[in-house]
């Protein structure tokens, strides 16, 4: 049986996945069922990632609040803390304590004292 090559449709088809993977590396980037296979894993990891990526954040603010806490000048522990937040019904996202805690740790501080104190 002879080979059918298909017409123009089928090779723009190609060719917009081709740009899609252009940036893969190997076959990836070649081969059309390759980079069809490639093209799903990748949409499949995005989708996963998207939201690790709110967990790592989350980690890292987590992290940074608990570093700038536990220094001499506060010595608390961030369990504590978060819990004395909510108990006196201040509303900081960990987001924006995060941010105070690096961008301008002397209000952090009077956060903390002021809570202790209540």
């Amino acid at each position: 049986m002879t080979r059918i090559t298909r017409g123009y449709i089928a090779r723009r088809r190609r060719t917009k996945i081709r740009l899609f993977a252009s940036s893969f590396r190997g076959a990836h980037s070649r081969l059309t069922r390759t980079i069809i296979q490639q093209k799903i894993r990748a949409f499949v990891s995005s989708y996963r990632d998207r939201d690790k990526r709110k967990r790592h954040f989350r980690r890292l603010w987590i992290t940074r609040i608990n570093a700038v806490i536990r220094t001499n000048f506060i010595s608390y522990s961030y369990r504590n803390f978060i819990h004395n937040l909510d108990k006196n019904c201040l509303l900081f996202n960990r987001k924006i304590v995060a941010q105070i805690a690096i961008l301008n740790r002397t209000c952090l501080y009077r956060i903390s004292n002021s809570i202790k104190k209540k």
